[in-house]
């Protein structure tokens, strides 16, 4: 399979396309490797995580480089995405010695405990917008916890996922307890998804993809985690800091080509202040540096497919005639997949922009009159993954919290996600959580032991 530059579609590589068998000889190579693995000390476990961390950090320039030729983002935010990984390495590795049970005393019947085990072989499908830092979200809290886990890369992004498994087995870990496979949904990620021998499988991609997956494991009953986008709000109240909330609707929007499942992908914007807001947001929007994510200078780069070049034309195209463009809309020319950031005002509520995952550098910007009719816009939306709001009153942000629908808040910021806190949505968002310990959990097994002396 090649390996493209979405900066210029030229070829910088190409990796083997997996074959179902190819898959099931890894699935059983896995099995094998748990055996031994399963029963390591687990802060032997972590310190694996804690050395490959190290070797990421020293290597962060090559490892971006790699990034930003098959992603496109620029090199400053792709060394960002390498260093963010590192440190979800460092917190699973931190936490690899708690994974305990619980002590019971029962008078009746003698000691009662319980034990933690691992599940044995898990599974991970992954896109192509952060292969890094979801590749460490998936696969720490599955090796620290003793299972073996295989990984399908996203077609356009093996390359990155690759050079971090070179880094984890020279870091100590057992080429037969992590496989990174590459090859295409269809026919390597089906077969990773049907093999009856994967006891948890993590998903991070569309909604389309993740009903074909849970219909297929369902009746397997085999433990499922699902990350299937989003369609973010972000609400700027009247008392909001000006300065601060236009500067995270353009990081919030635009950092990665706006190529993000939790970027704002839906801002309102208070009447009283919408007519300022907007014309600052316009300003920085049209500083932006769109160009090849390696060039000096550059602040966006291109999006990752000729696909979604296309689908950005199409939402643009969607709300012709409704709503009005302040800036932005028009492709770029040249050889890549670039478009330029795109910001549009009042579209009609059943619109793409409002209603579908816009997947890249366009926004639209809706004006309210109250807080209750900025969360029941913020509502109308089937995804549910993270949300906004920026406002100085605690009471309002309280209010927000309470009621809209969402996965994670932001409370004046937007995007940022700690490797300590869960990560995940509700509605067509997805189940499950990774990040923090409560991933650890769903990659573990509870045992009771009753004993009688």
């Amino acid at each position: 399979m090649d390996v493209l530059n979405p900066a210029d579609n030229r070829k910088i590589g190409e990796v083997q396309e997996f074959s179902e068998d190819m898959v099931h000889d890894t699935v059983g190579m896995l099995e094998k490797g748990f055996t031994e693995w399963s029963v390591q000390n687990p802060t032997a476990r972590g310190k694996i995580l804690f050395k490959a961390a190290e070797i990421m950090r020293q290597e962060v320039e090559g490892l971006a480089s790699v990034l930003t030729a098959e992603q496109g983002k620029p090199l400053q935010e792709a060394r960002y995405e390498i260093l963010g990984a590192a440190a979800v390495m460092d917190f699973y590795a931190s936490v690899a010695g708690t994974i305990s049970g619980q002590t019971l005393p029962k008078a009746d019947y003698g000691y009662a405990f319980t034990k933690k085990t691992p599940l044995g072989v898990c599974g991970a499908i992954i896109p192509w917008n952060m292969p890094a830092l979801i590749m460490a979200w998936k696969i720490c809290p599955a090796l620290v916890s003793g299972n073996t886990m295989i990984l399908k890369t996203a077609s356009a992004t093996p390359l990155t996922n690759i050079g971090m498994a070179d880094i984890l087995f020279r870091a100590g870990l057992p080429r037969d307890v992590l496989a990174v496979i590459t090859g295409s949904g269809a026919v390597a990620g089906a077969a990773v998804a049907a093999d009856e021998r994967i006891g948890h499988l993590s998903f991070t991609g569309s909604v389309e993809t993740g009903d074909r997956i849970a219909k297929a494991i369902n009746p397997r009953r085999t433990r499922l985690t699902l990350e299937l986008g989003g369609s973010d709000p972000m609400i700027v109240c009247e008392d909001a800091d000006m300065e601060r909330a236009v500067k995270g609707a353009i990081s919030g929007r635009f950092f990665n080509c706006g190529q993000t499942c939790t970027a704002v992908k839906r801002l309102f914007v208070a009447e009283t202040i919408a007519d300022e807001f907007v014309s600052r947001f316009k300003e920085g929007t049209e500083a932006i540096r769109v160009g090849d994510g390696a060039a000096e200078g550059t602040t966006m780069g291109p999006l990752n497919s000729s696909s979604g070049l296309r689908y950005m034309e199409e939402a643009v195209k969607d709300v012709e005639g409704s709503g009005n463009i302040i800036t932005g809309g028009t492709r770029l020319k040249g050889l890549g997949n670039f478009y330029p950031p795109t910001l549009i005002a009042d579209p009609e509520p059943k619109s793409m922009l409002m209603t579908e995952e816009i997947f890249g550098p366009v926004l639209p910007i809706v004006r309210f009159g109250n807080l209750n009719e900025a969360i029941r816009m913020a509502n109308d939306s089937r995804f549910g993954l993270g949300a906004s709001i920026w406002t100085k009153d605690i009471g309002t942000a309280c209010e927000a919290a309470d009621r809209i629908e969402y996965g994670i808040l932001w409370i004046n910021r937007h995007m940022r996600i700690p490797p300590e806190v869960p990560f995940g949505g509700s509605k067509d968002s997805g189940i499950g959580r990774e990040n923090g310990l409560a991933a650890l959990e769903q990659y573990l097994t509870e045992k009771t032991v009753i004993l009688t002396p």
